[in-house]
């Protein structure tokens, strides 16, 4: 494992054997996507085009960039990016979960070599692949009534869920003074998260702008 993942004094990294690991794994991930929706319309007798695929690689890339902007950042640390989630939930109420969920996967692994953070590979899994898998969640509200708002706060609530497991285990010894492990992480993920969450929920009530994710999603679903 020594040619995927390097450490010294300062922990563990991404070596460029690494990076280009992740980076075949996306394009798999995207041909993955590619074959699941051929499949399903293929059952359906629906015409297949690579439109789909096109969406879900565009919502990855945008996710990926909208991380990088930051609204504002909390004083104790954390950020609350440029609705960066919301991105990757759109493909899930696209979708389905299946897709959700591997679009999801793919905006980890492009988390992981833009912006990786490791202190141990279990971290690695807990906050680049299952969390960010997580948001493809949204997928199982597709045919719910406010199944945009449902599908991505439930998505939200399964990477917060992972973000506390790790931040437990491996982040502990940051908790601030006569703060144990646990409440620190549900406290430090539970602040970014939720207000990025609550401002995007605000953005998705406006009409023009869920009246756009509808026109969206009915080009898309074309």
């Amino acid at each position: 494992m020594s040619w995927l993942i390097g450490a010294d004094e300062n922990g563990y990294h991404l070596t460029l054997g690494g990076i280009f690991l992740i980076s075949l794994i996306v394009i798999a991930l995207m041909l993955i996507i590619l074959f699941i929706n051929k499949r399903k319309e293929e059952k359906s007798n629906a015409k297949w085009n690579a439109k789909k695929l096109a969406f879900c690689a565009i919502s990855i890339s945008f996710a990926t960039v909208a991380s990088f902007i930051s609204l504002f950042s909390l004083p104790f640390g954390g950020s609350v990016t440029m609705f960066s989630m919301l991105f990757v939930c759109l493909t899930g109420y696209f979708y389905g979960p299946s897709i959700g969920i591997i679009s999801g996967l793919a905006f980890g692994f492009m988390n992981l070599i833009f912006n990786p953070y490791i202190v141990h590979p279990i971290q690695l899994v807990l906050d680049y692949i299952l969390a960010f898998s997580a948001l493809g969640i949204s997928g199982f509200f597709v045919n719910s009534k406010n199944g945009l708002i449902k599908g991505y706060l439930a998505g939200v609530f399964g990477r917060y869920c992972f973000s506390i497991l790790s931040g437990w285990i491996f982040f502990g010894e940051y908790a601030w003074d006569g703060w144990a492990a646990l409440p620190y992480a549900v406290v430090y993920n539970g602040a970014y998260l939720i207000i990025e969450a609550v401002l995007t929920v605000i953005l998705i009530k406006i009409p023009a702008v869920y009246k756009s994710i509808d026109r969206i999603k009915a080009a898309a679903l074309q």
